[in-house]
């Protein structure tokens, strides 16, 4: 049963790619080990990217990402805030964005725990 004090978030990273390996290092020293990944392509205001082949230039406005999203106790949001932020920047445009969203009620379907126990 949940509790009044369980308050959850699930955070939403859409990162550079090349920097998931970094991010899901640095999650597992700081005791975040679960989380989901998926291959998404997308655009924000850098609107792409000009490529020249050949003598030719065109623009991929559809850049290749990772989305990582986990589900962590309130309390702890702004601590993975820092790690996805510190372990994923480069200083250049396109580095991504992180969204926090609040959880209602988490279950897992093995033993049926419910709110933070199921985290």
């Amino acid at each position: 049963m949940r509790m009044a004090g369980d308050v959850m978030k699930k955070i939403e990273a859409i990162i550079r790619s090349e920097k998931l390996g970094d991010i899901k290092n640095a999650l597992a020293l700081a005791g975040f080990i679960g989380l989901t990944t998926y291959e998404v392509k997308g655009r924000g205001r850098q609107k792409g990217v000009l490529l020249q082949y050949r003598t030719q230039e065109y623009r991929v406005d559809m850049l290749a990402k990772t989305k990582i999203e986990l589900v962590v106790n309130d309390m702890d949001v702004e601590k993975v805030i820092e790690i996805i932020c510190e372990s994923g920047k480069t200083g250049n445009i396109g580095d991504g964005k992180i969204f926090i969203i609040p959880i209602e009620e988490i279950i897992r379907v093995r033993t049926g725990e419910r709110g933070t126990d199921a985290i």
